[in-house]
């Protein structure tokens, strides 16, 4: 496709449709970002620019082509046990502590509520059953949402390259948890089946979740203003056990945003807990 410079109006209107789908704030230095998200699904369309792209979202109500291009412009990067350390803390305090406590009703409930491609979702999974085998005999449900259809349809088949495989994930857990698919890898039918895969828009309306003990929200709100973050975190704070733990990212916090949480200190990292009292 030719490059083209993105027209000053058709960025705002594709920042304006973001915002308001997905609640994504683009800021209007980042045309470059536009170009080449959506160059591929001008392509696709047979259309000849982003301008031309543009004309077709506006001539007709909101539809699959629009999802396209929200989908297009959510940020997608992720690797497996990204940062390391919330699942450090997941083994060595999170779960031991929920373990003990809930040893009568042997229940747990978790979520992580952008999934991308699922890697995070099944870094969650290996440390579960790696270190917590007790947990496959509990009733215990662990979901996993995102906006993407196609992220979640890669999410469920879990089958990744060696590229992605090389991104994070121990040799180990390789040769426990995946078996070889060709040139790549498949997560094992029992770990997938384990991990239900949901489309959910954080800004829409949010599925009717039990009560959770874990809730991993990492790296997802930088994107949203502060309204948006606020009303987020108001809704996990609805579904939240007031023992329960929520993770997020390494430069997110609910500071001057939610006044009910409080940060706390576990294995070499933090969490958010809901305030006592």
């Amino acid at each position: 496709m030719t490059d083209i410079a993105l027209n000053p109006k058709d960025l705002d209107y594709i920042r304006d449709m973001v915002r308001t789908r997905a609640a994504i704030v683009l800021e209007p230095e980042k045309g470059y970002l536009v170009q080449s998200r959506l160059d591929p699904v001008a392509k696709s369309e047979g259309l000849a620019s982003i301008g031309e792209l543009v004309t077709k979202l506006k001539k007709g109500p909101h539809g699959e082509l629009h999802k396209q291009v929200v989908e297009a412009m959510t940020t997608n990067e992720t690797s497996f046990f990204r940062d390391l350390t919330p699942f450090q803390a997941l083994r060595e305090q999170v779960l031991p502590e929920i373990i003990a406590r809930k040893a009568t009703s042997k229940r747990l409930n978790m979520w992580c509520g952008a999934s991308s491609s699922g890697q995070e979702p099944y870094s969650v999974m290996f440390t579960i059953w790696e270190h917590f085998p007790e947990l496959k005999n509990w009733n215990f449900q662990f979901f996993a949402t995102d906006l993407s259809e196609k992220m979640l349809e890669k999410c469920r088949n879990g089958k990744y390259s060696q590229l992605e495989v090389n991104r994070g994930l121990p040799i180990t857990s390789l040769t426990k948890f995946f078996a070889k698919k060709g040139m790549g890898w498949q997560v094992q039918d029992d770990i997938r089946g384990r991990i239900d895969f949901k489309p959910m828009n954080l800004i829409g309306p949010w599925l009717p979740f039990p009560t959770m003990d874990i809730v991993f929200l990492r790296n997802v709100m930088i994107y949203f203003d502060m309204d948006t973050k606020k009303q987020i975190l108001e809704n996990i704070r609805k579904i939240l056990d007031p023992n329960g733990y929520l993770f997020l990212g390494g430069s997110e916090t609910t500071l001057n945003l939610d006044n009910e949480f409080e940060r706390v200190a576990v294995s070499g990292t933090s969490c958010y807990r809901v305030k006592k009292g």
